[in-house]
């Protein structure tokens, strides 16, 4: 006879081992909100616990999987001590997903993830169950004090280390900005050309000047391009954010200088025939030197009244009579169109008023007094 084997035997001998670290499949037999029950043939059932099935915390484990589905796991503990075999679904997940960042690595391949956190030395951004860490100082082209106003935005990278050993994957988005920016400046600069009018934003000031954003590369509108006039300081000019209109001046390899001083807008076309030798003109002084006041006649024309001009009365310098700020008028006795110069006079006024003031009298009241002597003759007679 042969020899009979118990049921207990059979059931022993169908059901397969299993090993830590062992990939096997599972089908689903109980959800929880903490916990997913799992038959994968073995004498006892695998738990997948919330924590080992993904990475994020808020993850409702109903939604899911539902009963039957199956899933593919990772052996954790053949034995919890309590008889349970625990299982993770996200380390393997995250070992697929460490090959597939070292082939996109490889190839260098562009990927995009969203930041989930903005960290004080860089950017944790999620891309699957897989986390990468871009440093700050590849997060951009130029330095970000504030990362804070990434959160939550999909950002483009590319890969430079992967190392799942250290749990370091490493991320780059500065080469992505770098390239990006060299595309569009030379789009850009293959569309301009010297002369042509060309609206931009205001990006930086500085006391030299504006860096004025063009859409692809930045202009430099340097202080004396500005205006026809004097600008002291351009922060009292523009603001970070204004839409301005610009003509491109020059270009020089990759660099564009833009000027606002046009032909139309040049106070010196008409100026000639405004400030011809001769004719009086209002001013205001704008500064003072020594030997004399440099006088506004309009944005972007300024006069020299020389200290020897000031008046009729000796005036040992400009700011002991006028003062910055101070409307004058004064007389136009010399132009230079060429040089752009023009110089004034109060004098030759004050010696203009002071000849009427002589002359006046002399002319006026002669008759006046005739005419009184004539009246006190006929009345002595």
């Amino acid at each position: 006879m042969s020899e009979e084997r118990s049921f207990g035997e059979l059931l022993e001998e169908s059901i397969v081992t299993i090993h830590n670290n062992e990939v096997v499949e599972g089908t689903v037999i109980g959800v929880k909100d903490s916990e997913i029950i799992l038959n994968i043939g073995y004498k006892a059932d695998g738990i997948l616990t919330k924590n080992e099935y993904s990475n994020n915390p808020d993850v409702d484990l109903t939604k899911e999987v539902k009963l039957d589905d199956k899933l593919t796991v990772k052996v954790l503990k053949v034995n919890d001590g309590e008889g349970q075999v625990l299982l993770t679904y996200k380390r393997l997940q995250q070992d697929k997903l460490n090959k597939f960042f070292e082939e996109a690595m490889e190839k260098g391949e562009v990927l995009t993830g969203k930041v989930a956190a903005a960290l004080k030395g860089g950017l944790s951004v999620a891309y699957g169950e897989g986390r990468i860490f871009i440093p700050a100082s590849l997060v951009s082209d130029v330095y970000e004090r504030d990362l804070t106003k990434y959160a939550g935005q999909e950002i483009e990278f590319i890969l430079t280390e992967v190392n799942p050993r250290k749990r370091r994957i490493i991320g780059d988005r500065r080469q992505l900005v770098v390239a990006k920016k060299k595309e569009m400046q030379e789009e850009l600069l293959s569309k301009i050309e010297v002369g042509m009018m060309i609206e931009g934003t205001v990006k930086n000031l500085t006391d030299f000047g504006a860096f004025i954003d063009l859409g692809g590369a930045d202009g430099l509108l340097h202080i004396s391009e500005m205006s026809w006039g004097r600008v002291e300081d351009p922060k009292k000019l523009f603001k970070v954010g204004d839409q301005v209109t610009v003509m491109i001046k020059d270009i020089v390899d990759t660099k564009i200088a833009l000027t606002m001083k046009l032909d139309s807008n040049n106070p010196w076309k008409t100026a000639p025939e405004k400030y011809a030798k001769g004719n009086v003109v209002d001013g205001r002084v704008a500064r003072m030197t020594d030997f004399g006041a440099f006088v506004e006649l309009e944005e972007g024309i300024d006069a020299l009244l020389h200290v020897s001009q000031i008046s009729i009365e000796h005036v040992e310098k400009p700011s002991d009579v006028l003062q910055i700020g101070q409307e004058i008028t004064a007389k136009v006795v010399d132009f230079n169109e060429e040089a752009k110069k023009i110089s004034l006079s109060i004098k030759a006024l004050e010696i203009e008023n002071q000849k009427e003031a002589e002359e006046t009298p002399a002319e006026e009241t002669a008759p006046e007094m005739l005419e009184a002597d004539d009246t006190e003759t006929e009345e002595e007679e």
